[in-house]
């Protein structure tokens, strides 16, 4: 190589070098966001709810267009109104002289056993294990109050008409009367140290512990607790 060729060449050599360099030192710079969604991915496996089932989760794309200071504190958040259920979103922030706050969302999946009708219940019919199954489902997707174990329901007794498919709910059910209106029932009044008896007659039917009315045999109207065995306890 020529003495002219080989200098052209070390100077492109020379400057090529420094471009690099300067590219590095530049994109160093920024904040990797892949570190941002990582840090959403522990502080959501970290605080969110299981609810007896298993947490999936997903962390939204961040645009790349989006240059933030480099940080080496990241503190992620969760906005007020937000809760780590479902869709939602989760704040990244970032002290310091270049402070800045980014948002990024996600999804949040629970899945775990929810309570199904597999065919019609009457009101006023017992719920056997036949009536109801189990399936796995995202419980994020459902209304607050779903059974998801079968003893929730099994025994319990249908406060409405329920069809088949329907996902049971505790303001579907009820706990069987132990006492029902017109019986005769036994009033106990409790007190410190002292239990006084009288026999009464039931107004209404009852769980055990729902409140309920009692006419005794002077024809006074007293509320009390339903117990088992027909008792009513008072308490003065």
């Amino acid at each position: 190589m020529h003495s002219r060729s080989l200098k052209w060449f070390i100077f492109f050599l020379l400057i090529s070098a420094s471009l690099n360099s300067s590219a590095g030192s530049s994109l160093s710079q920024y904040q990797d966001v892949s570190l941002i969604q990582n840090a959403v991915k522990d502080f959501i496996d970290s605080h969110a709810s299981s609810s007896g089932g298993i947490v999936q989760v997903e962390v939204g794309q961040i645009d790349s267009r989006i240059t933030l200071p480099r940080c080496a504190d990241l503190e992620p958040f969760i906005p007020p109104g937000n809760r780590l259920w479902g869709k939602t979103s989760v704040g990244v922030r970032c002290g310091g002289e270049y402070g800045w706050t980014i948002y990024v969302p996600a999804e949040i999946r629970v899945m775990t056993n929810v309570l199904y009708v597999v065919r019609p219940i009457a009101r006023d019919q017992p719920i056997g294990f036949d009536d109801v199954s189990l399936q796995m489902v995202n419980l994020t997707q459902f209304p607050e109050g779903v059974f998801t174990e079968l003893s929730q329901a099994v025994g319990k007794i249908a406060a409405v008409n329920i069809t088949a498919g329907q996902p049971v709910r505790p303001n579907m059910v009820r706990a069987p009367f132990i006492i029902l209106r017109g019986q005769n029932v036994k009033l106990t009044v409790m007190g410190r140290g002292f239990s006084v008896s009288s026999e009464g007659l039931a107004l209404s039917d009852a769980s055990d512990g729902q409140v309920l009315q009692v006419r005794n045999s002077a024809g006074r109207v007293i509320s009390g607790l339903a117990r088992h065995n027909g008792i009513v306890e008072v308490r003065p």
